[in-house]
């Protein structure tokens, strides 16, 4: 059985790499495409941007026309950020555009709420184990998928300085930031035990390509 496991930047790609073989186990195959961006849906499901930008939800429709004309695509799974939006209504836009370009595929759409640092913040231990020095105050007042500035309470949590210090570096070390989480906390972490009910409904959704 084959993944083609899609997300809005690299950070994420770069978590799912090292989470896949735990959530699926290791007798599939996958294959993780990273975008830089999660952008939004294009009016008429017509791209707006050029695909070399590689905005996720702008190429999403050309991007599952391309995987309906390949008979061995696999399964197709795209996480990207709810963020502040409506879910049932995102997921209600998410799943019009696998109708209008591919009825036939199979396709997960998995929502991290707020942020993919939700995600982390749901193994608290996973944090604790990268970051001994994790600010336990931080860290115990969060309330799992809560609308907060995920990223920026992790930050908090872990960062010398905090979300102050790694904004003052520019939104590019911010992304670098991301992307060390994602390879120090990933490691770490047990799927079974996450508390976020976004990592569990994902969770769930992947065990049940395996029925």
């Amino acid at each position: 059985m084959h993944f083609e496991i899609l997300t809005e930047d690299q950070s994420g790609g770069k978590a799912m790499d090292i989470l896949v073989p735990k959530l699926l186990g290791n007798d599939i195959t996958y294959r993780i495409l990273p975008y830089r961006g999660i952008g939004r849906i294009p009016k008429g499901l017509r791209p707006q941007s050029d695909a070399s930008k590689r905005i996720l939800l702008d190429q999403l429709p050309k991007i599952l026309r391309g995987y309906s004309h390949n008979p061995h695509s696999g399964i197709i799974v795209i996480i990207c950020d709810l963020d502040d939006k409506d879910k049932e209504q995102f997921l209600s836009e998410l799943h019009g555009i696998k109708e209008s370009c591919a009825p036939k595929l199979r396709i997960f759409f998995c929502l991290d709420i707020e942020e993919f640092e939700a995600w982390y913040l749901g193994d608290l231990a996973a944090i604790r184990k990268a970051y001994p020095r994790a600010k336990n105050t931080v860290l115990n007042n969060y309330v799992s998928d809560s609308i907060c500035g995920t990223w920026e309470l992790l930050a908090d949590a872990v960062y010398k300085g905090g979300r102050k210090e790694l904004v003052k570096k520019g939104w590019q070390a911010v992304g670098e930031q991301k992307s060390v989480w994602a390879k120090t906390i990933s490691p770490h972490m047990i799927v079974e035990d996450n508390l976020s009910p976004s990592f569990k409904e994902m969770h769930l959704q992947l065990q049940s390509t395996l029925i």
